[in-house]
């Protein structure tokens, strides 16, 4: 296909992980992807490897959306993907900066760039797909923060199914479970041994198993909706 005739992708958080994976995956299948995130210079890596766009892009930021948003004229897929959770603390000795963090990167991040792009995505069509996680189904002891968060993603891509029916997009949730990435890195603040405890002699999936599933989605039939899709290691039970 010629460079005019790909349909567009932006993925947000694309600079590693499932983000990474995702752009090189939707790529591989014929789009033109746009990944977007804080680290620049990972970014230009992954575009010139791809064939694609490195956009900065801070979710946190309202300036920093819009100024994205005015640079794209067409828009057929959003992958709302940048997210993440920190800390492992017990309400009790909840870090209050750790889940507005979180808050403000699952979700509003995920509000912001979905409201940046909506009519453009109306027009052309389009698909959103949110990465939500098993903890926006499942809440753990420590992870009440991040669960919110994602409960708070989970409860928007319903609104989303509700409230956009009579538009011609379609909304899907992706809830990956234990996928060996840097999540935990940044989770515990760089404490490595921490992080690598948590897949320890444990079946774990790659980033390359979600961006498949989202690759899939993403090339089905427009008259096709997947509400959601819950992808766990085999051991993993939830």
């Amino acid at each position: 296909m010629s460079e005019t005739a790909k349909k567009i992708a932006l993925v947000t958080g694309g600079s590693s992980g499932i983000g990474e994976a995702t752009a090189r995956a939707l790529a591989a299948d014929g789009w033109h992807v746009i990944v977007a995130a804080r680290r620049l210079d990972r970014l230009e890596k992954i575009a010139e490897e791809i064939g694609g766009e490195a956009r900065e892009l801070d979710v946190t930021s309202q300036e920093s959306v819009d100024k994205l948003a005015a640079s794209i004229d067409h828009l057929h897929l959003l992958v709302n993907n940048a997210g993440g959770a920190k800390g492992l603390d017990p309400i009790e000795k909840a870090n209050i900066a750790d889940w507005e963090w979180m808050y403000e990167t699952n979700v509003l991040g995920t509000l912001r760039v979905t409201q940046a792009f909506l009519d453009k995505l109306t027009a052309d069509e389009g698909h959103i797909i949110n990465i939500s996680s098993v903890a926006g189904i499942q809440p753990y002891a420590g992870g009440a923060g991040y669960n919110a968060a994602k409960f708070g993603v989970t409860a928007m891509n319903k609104v989303m199914r509700i409230e956009f029916v009579d538009r011609p997009i379609r909304i899907t949730e992706i809830n990956p479970g234990r996928v060996k990435t840097d999540f935990s890195l940044i989770r515990f603040k760089g404490d490595a041994a921490k992080a690598d405890a948590v897949y320890a002699d444990k079946l774990n999936l790659s980033a390359e198993d979600i961006a498949e599933s989202i690759r899939w989605v993403a090339g089905l039939p427009a008259h096709m909706n997947i509400d959601r899709m819950v992808i766990t290691p085999r051991d993993q039970v939830i």
